[in-house]
């Protein structure tokens, strides 16, 4: 397939439903060829578990590697994930290769220059490891896609992947190397994921298909308090495949790394020729009639 991307995932999976509803869409998308998954904080293992629950009920053998447990700086922010109690119910592999993540993720970029898109849609603290591991990473890529930071009307919320270890996320919002041509950090943030809502029945009924059933289940422990899921990381993977579903403007993400609440928070600055591109507007219904027809 002409339009085929190469795609590298790093997910904190596990807490909010959204990162398997993202997997969910990547397994099931016929232009995306899942090169492997990396997992990341709090209790990685587990999480690369749950990653295996929903790749063996696609039929999918797509590697997976722990990652990081913790920050690079000060104590863990995110709980382990509650989402692990559906283990004993759905098959998953139990076991996982020893290379360190970063390492895979390293020779996995280096076999496909300028192929891979990196898309991260947890805390970016295994991205900053790879970047400081090998600086030549960044112009290696075809392009790095995050779930994170707040945008426009919501500038300065922390927005929680970033919050949860705010110095990996300045290392990687500042990396020199984005900003040359052809090299761009895009960011889809709280500014236009928190537009694509679905009120928690509807989203159950609409998982009755087989793709999404091990979602539903792990779904039960996310909306135990919840009314509705936000398909925050969903978002983000969509646009790598259809960009148009999100408007974007070029600059500069500045991310504040200074302890306390407002740790993550992100300075948005216009800039024709910036290293960042921001989702600024987003088209919610065509995304939710998107992601529908890929996992059907």
């Amino acid at each position: 397939m002409a339009d085929r991307r190469l795609v590298l995932l790093d997910t904190d999976i596990g807490n909010d439903i959204d990162d398997a509803v993202c997997l969910a869409y990547l397994l099931a998308q016929p232009r995306c060829e899942l090169l492997g998954i990396t997992t990341v904080t709090a209790a990685p293992d587990l999480r690369a578990r749950l990653a295996s629950v929903l790749c063996r009920n696609a039929g999918r053998d797509v590697p997976i590697y722990p990652g990081a447990a913790d920050p690079l700086v000060g104590p863990p922010v995110q709980e382990p994930p509650p989402q692990a109690v559906v283990l004993d119910r759905w098959e998953h592999d139990a076991s996982f290769p020893t290379e360190p993540a970063v390492d895979f993720l390293r020779r996995t970029i280096r076999a496909h220059p300028g192929e891979v898109t990196l898309l991260t849609i947890g805390p970016l603290t295994n991205v900053a490891l790879l970047f400081a591991a090998d600086p030549a990473i960044p112009s290696l890529l075809e392009s790095l896609v995050s779930m994170g930071g707040s945008y426009g009307d919501q500038a300065g919320e922390a927005e929680w992947n970033l919050h949860c270890d705010p110095h990996a996320a300045a290392q990687v919002f500042g990396a020199s190397t984005f900003g040359q041509p052809g090299l761009v950090h895009r960011a889809i943030g709280l500014n236009v994921t928190t537009r694509v809502r679905m009120p928690v029945d509807e989203f159950l009924q609409r998982c009755e298909i087989p793709a999404l059933r091990p979602v539903a289940d792990m779904a039960q422990s996310w909306f135990g308090d919840r009314s509705e899921v936000v398909f925050h990381d969903p978002l983000a993977a969509a646009t790598i495949f259809e960009p148009d579903l999100c408007t974007f403007a070029a600059g500069e993400v500045i991310v504040d790394s200074s302890p306390g609440p407002v740790a993550g928070s992100t300075t948005w600055r216009p800039k024709p020729d910036g290293r960042h591109q921001i989702a600024v507007d987003v088209r919610p219904d065509a995304f939710v009639e998107h992601y529908f027809d890929v996992v059907r």
